[in-house]
C-alpha cells in the first residue's frame, strides 16, 4: 500500500498495474475498507482508494460535507492518477451514492456500485432525518461519541458489532485500527461527527438526485448486493422490493446478489471479496 495526499485528501494504491479501479468507502469508513479487495488484485491492476473528508486521515479537511462534494474530490483524485475511460469506478455503502454522482459526470470502463447506490424510500412527512439516521447507523454513530482506553478495547468494540461475530480476520483488525487517533487512555474514532450527520441527511432527503446521477450513467453499470444488512439481520440494505423497481428501469443495469454476505463482510470475507475483485476486473460484468 502507497500512501500519499492529493490536496489534503489521504490516497492509497494498492497493486501496480496500469488498470485502475477508483474506490469509495462508506458513511463512517475509511479507504481500509477496500483493503481486503487491493490485497487479492491480479496482475495488471491498481485500487486507489481515498479516505473521504470527515473520515480517516482526510479528517482535518473542511465542510461542507455532503456527497455532491465527496464526488467532486473522487474525480479529483481520479484526475490526479491519471483515470482514463479505461478505468472502473466502484463505492461500498454510502460510497455507492458518491460513485453514482462521479460516474455521472464522466465515462468509465464500469461502475461497480457494492451494496448501495439505489435511492432510499423517502421518509413519512414529519421524521426528522438525523433520527432516521440513528435508526439505520445505532452502533456506528455510537461508537463516534465514545472514547476508549486503548487500541485493543476498541477492536473489541468491532468485535462485539454482530455483522463481525464469526467473520473476524486480519483484514477487519486493520481497519479498525487505522480509524483510532487520540491520547493513550483517551483513543477515538477519526470520524467527524457532523461529516457523518450532513451525509446521512443528504442520503434521506435528495432521493430525485441519487436517481437522477444514477439514470445519468452511461457506462456498463454492476450492483451487487449483500442479502444480510448492516447487523447481520435478514433483510439486506438493498432488498429486493427497493431494487425491482431500479432494475426495471435502468436497462443498462446489472445486478447480483453474492450470497452468505452481510453489509460488512461482502468487503471482508474472503470468498465474498474474490467475488467482488472478480466483478471489478473481469472483462465484462457478471449478467
Amino acid at each position: 500500500m502507497r500512501v500519499e495526499e492529493v490536496g489534503g485528501l489521504r490516497i492509497a494504491t494498492f497493486g501496480n498495474g496500469p488498470r485502475v479501479i477508483i474506490a469509495v468507502h462508506g458513511i463512517t469508513a475509511s479507504l481500509m475498507a477496500w483493503g481486503a479487495v487491493g490485497r487479492r488484485l491480479p496482475e495488471g491492476w491498481s485500487l486507489v482508494a481515498m479516505d473521504l473528508r470527515g473520515r480517516g486521515h482526510s479528517a482535518s479537511l473542511p465542510g461542507p460535507y455532503g456527497l455532491p462534494r465527496h464526488a467532486e474530490d473522487v474525480l479529483r483524485v481520479a484526475g490526479h492518477v491519471g483515470a482514463g475511460p479505461d478505468a472502473v469506478l466502484t463505492g461500498h455503502s454510502m460510497g455507492a451514492y458518491v460513485a453514482a454522482l462521479a460516474a455521472a459526470q464522466r465515462d468509465w470502463a464500469r461502475v461497480v456500485l457494492v451494496d448501495g447506490g439505489i435511492p432510499f424510500p423517502r421518509l413519512p412527512e414529519g421524521v426528522d432525518p438525523d433520527v432516521a439516521l440513528q435508526a439505520t447507523l445505532g452502533p456506528a454513530l455510537a461508537r463516534l461519541r465514545q472514547t476508549y482506553p486503548s487500541a485493543q478495547a476498541y477492536v473489541d468494540f468491532f468485535k462485539s458489532h454482530p455483522a463481525f461475530t464469526g467473520h473476524w480476520n486480519d483484514d477487519v483488525e486493520a481497519y479498525v485500527r487505522y480509524d483510532l487517533t487520540g491520547p493513550e487512555g483517551a483513543l477515538r474514532s477519526r470520524v467527524v461527527g457532523e461529516a457523518v450527520l450532513q451525509d446521512g441527511r443528504w442520503l434521506n432527503t435528495e432521493q430525485d438526485r441519487a436517481g437522477a446521477a444514477l439514470e445519468a450513467i452511461t457506462s456498463p453499470l454492476l450492483l451487487l448486493r449483500a442479502p444480510r444488512g448492516l447487523l447481520n439481520q435478514d433483510v439486506g440494505l438493498l432488498p429486493d422490493d427497493l431494487t425491482a423497481p431500479w432494475a426495471a428501469r435502468l436497462p443498462g443495469l446489472r445486478e447480483e446478489m453474492i450470497p452468505d454476505c452481510n453489509h460488512y463482510t461482502i468487503m471482508f470475507d474472503d470468498r465474498c471479496v474474490r467475488t467482488v475483485v472478480e466483478r471489478l476486473t473481469a472483462d465484462r460484468p457478471s449478467t
